[in-house]
């Protein structure tokens, strides 16, 4: 069985992979409680013939799903978790929640755990079918991506050492490789203890855990003008200390995160950030704790795999579409925040790619990007964060956008969770798996591949090795949503 044939077994597996993708979406989880999701996942692999191990990483709802043996042992990257708060009817062009405050699937993670499983199966269909060759897939359920970092903590616990290449992917309103590296970053809770008192009676007795919030946040606020210009500090007040303005407020607690190109950097911004904190606290005279949530690393790129993706995204071409999906997706767009200044990422990441989206659209109308942005290579950094990176640390790795949602689609928005329960999010799920698939397969037939690509890893390395950012003993923390 060659590379073509073992690849249409996703068509085949289409109504399994939009059941996993549409139910995984219901579910929406969010970072360490997808146990649904997992399950959900699991099941499909273990029908599949995978052999599946839960629990890795010491993370309950991290998973493996292994088929084949011997090397190279390639890994596919899956995600499943939702963000709090974006609930959304699926296919509904307007705001609607479905459950409100609940939450919802805005960045896609149920079309990205779904379409690793599709090539998953391509691959483990041609090593069943070749059963002379040397090869081992392995797909990594991978929870927690939004705030959580799962990957980090399944790093720190040598999930990924033994890989020599991994694979993965994101849902989008582009059809690229991507390139380039992502901004490192930590979160840390801040937490101040003060001393209750009437704040109208006895104010002088009282000393405010909120005034030493305010005041570390002034300080950051400060500290903006000595940072390098890429990094970033964000702030989330999580509590105010109660509701009653004639108390002083004896508690007080802030979390914050904080974003640069590299680990060592933001490791530096950490320490001056700490030192606000504690300024905050003597200025106060109340009590400063700090806790460390989690932390994930910069990407390191790897254009041979790149390369590599591009081929098969070329071959196989992207997903098309009918006219009312078309009239779906101009019906989102029409609900736009952000109206005509909203723009597709990829834009502002290469000229080239901005130049190419801004020709298209002029040409064909602003509704779904049905065409294969080209191939390139570069070392910027974007001003996000994945735990992608600390993947990417251990071996070789590389991923791709397919569209799954209307052009110019904010992430992290109900219109992204809307779309990603359609016939369009079906669609690049499909044409992902393939995509995956083909490159993974390849990378079994020609050794070559990998050596180069871990030639290049080296290269990019400078002789570091990886460490990873989260401390031992930092356990991964569940986000609760508003239900």
């Amino acid at each position: 069985m060659n590379k073509a044939e073992a690849i249409r077994i996703i068509d085949e597996k289409q109504a399994l992979l939009d059941d996993v993708n549409d139910s995984i979406w219901e579910y929406a989880e969010t970072a360490f409680q997808e146990f649904k999701s997992m399950d959900k996942l699991c099941e499909a692999l273990e029908q599949e013939g995978f052999k599946v191990e839960k629990g890795v990483g010491d993370i309950p709802t991290a998973f493996t799903g292994t088929y084949g043996h011997g090397k190279p042992v390639i890994g596919l990257l899956g995600e499943f978790d939702a963000l709090s708060g974006l609930s959304q009817v699926g296919g509904c062009p307007e705001k609607k929640a479905l459950v409100p405050g609940a939450a919802g699937h805005g960045c896609g993670h149920n079309c990205l755990g779904t379409a690793s499983l599709a090539a998953a199966i391509a691959v483990k269909n041609y090593l069943e079918h070749n059963p002379q060759v040397s090869g081992t897939v392995i797909y990594f359920g991978c929870p927690g991506e939004e705030g959580g970092s799962g990957k980090a903590f399944m790093a720190r616990e040598g999930v990924f050492k033994d890989l020599d290449a991994a694979i993965t992917w994101h849902p989008a309103s582009t059809n690229n490789v991507t390139s380039g590296s992502s901004l490192a970053n930590y979160q840390v809770k801040y937490r101040f203890y003060g001393t209750s008192a009437h704040a109208a009676g006895d104010p002088h007795l009282g000393r405010s855990a909120l005034d030493a919030v305010e005041l570390m946040n002034v300080g950051v606020q400060f500290l903006r003008e000595h940072m390098i210009d890429e990094a970033r500090v964000h702030y989330a007040i999580l509590d105010a200390g109660g509701y009653s303005p004639n108390v002083v407020q004896p508690y007080a607690e802030v979390l914050y995160l904080i974003r640069s190109p590299k680990n060592s950097q933001v490791e530096e911004l950490y320490q001056r950030v700490n030192k606000i904190a504690q300024g905050a606290a003597l200025m106060t005279e109340t009590r400063m704790e700090m806790e460390f949530i989690k932390g994930c690393s910069n990407t390191i790129p790897n254009n041979v795999l790149e390369a590599q993706l591009y081929e098969n995204f070329k071959e196989i071409g992207v997903p098309k579409y009918t006219p009312e999906e078309h009239e779906f997706a101009r019906q989102i767009i029409a609900h736009y925040e952000a109206g005509p200044n909203a723009m597709d990422g990829a834009a502002g990441t290469t000229k080239a790619w901005g130049k190419e989206l801004a020709e298209y659209q002029a040409e064909h109308g602003v509704s779904l990007n049905d065409f294969l942005l080209s191939l390139q290579s570069y070392d910027k950094a974007s001003a996000g964060s994945t735990d992608v990176g600390d993947v990417s640390w251990n071996c070789p790795t590389a991923q791709i956008h397919v569209v799954t949602t209307a052009a110019k689609t904010p992430g992290h928005s109900w219109q992204f969770t809307s779309c990603n329960r359609t016939s369009i999010a079906h669609k690049g799920v499909n044409c992902a798996g393939k995509v995956m698939g083909a490159t993974v397969i390849d990378l079994i037939e020609n050794p070559e591949i990998i050596k180069k690509a871990n030639e290049e890893f080296l290269e990019r390395l400078e002789g570091e090795t990886y460490k990873c950012p989260i401390p031992a003993g930092i356990k991964p923390q569940a986000i609760n949503p508003k239900k």
